[in-house]
């Protein structure tokens, strides 16, 4: 009786899976991910690059095809935010890398869509990896926004510094808003934590002055969402 009632719980929870999904291997789950990325215009390095860092550390595959599907759900949500970017200035790889980033850092659609718009094509990514890096820091979206817009009209080197002020204001008992003491600790709010954000440089999101704008980001599964 009791391995009667199993087999039937077994198979009613089996009638609620797809039957794509229960044929398929995590190979399988990601040569589907590809090719929907491929047909949404969503370039496929970006998704490569993941399943190879994965495999490199010996990550087991089903977790690799888990993290390549979560990715694709970023990089397909930070493409329609994006959307706006002038034909003139399309979005890149790099571009529409770091602005996963931002998705899964929690950075509002709306705000990396007006961002995408307003940043000058050169300085586009950079500019959206500081906005990411504002944001994990504690900032709200729209503060965030406010700093880099100021920052970038004041010029690229302004821009790059932001991060390392902004850890520097928080060190010195200042909120993320840069008014009053916070109220609590934020996320990546310790200036002295190994990537000298309290020295006035950028933060390691960021690319340096001799790297291209996002680069890593493609081939870098492991940062902030390991398979």
């Amino acid at each position: 009786m009791r391995t009667l009632r199993f087999m039937l719980v077994l198979l009613a929870v089996l009638a609620g899976v797809p039957a794509t999904a229960r044929a398929q291997d995590p190979q399988q789950r990601i040569d589907t991910a590809l090719r929907r990325a491929e047909a949404a215009g969503i370039p496929v390095s970006l998704l490569n690059g993941k399943v190879a860092e994965g495999r490199a550390k010996g990550v087991p595959a089903d977790r690799i095809a888990a993290a390549v599907e979560r990715r694709l759900v970023s990089l397909t949500r930070a493409r329609d935010a994006m959307a706006g970017a002038p034909r003139t200035a399309p979005v890149t790889a790099a571009d529409l890398s770091v602005g996963a980033d931002a998705i899964e850092a929690g950075v509002d659609p709306s705000v990396l869509g007006r961002l995408t718009v307003s940043a000058p094509a050169a300085q586009r990514a950079v500019a959206i990896a500081v906005l990411t890096e504002l944001v994990s820091g504690g900032e709200r979206s729209d503060r965030a926004l406010a700093r880099v817009t100021a920052a970038l009209a004041r010029g690229p080197e302004a821009l790059r510094r932001l991060p390392g002020e902004s850890a520097a204001g928080q060190a010195q008992g200042r909120g993320p808003d840069g008014a009053g003491p916070p109220g609590q600790t934020n996320r990546g709010n310790n200036g002295a934590n190994g990537r000298g954000r309290g020295q006035g440089g950028p933060p390691a999101s960021v690319p340096g002055p001799t790297e291209r704008p996002g680069r890593g980001r493609e081939n870098n599964p492991g940062k902030g969402n390991k398979p």
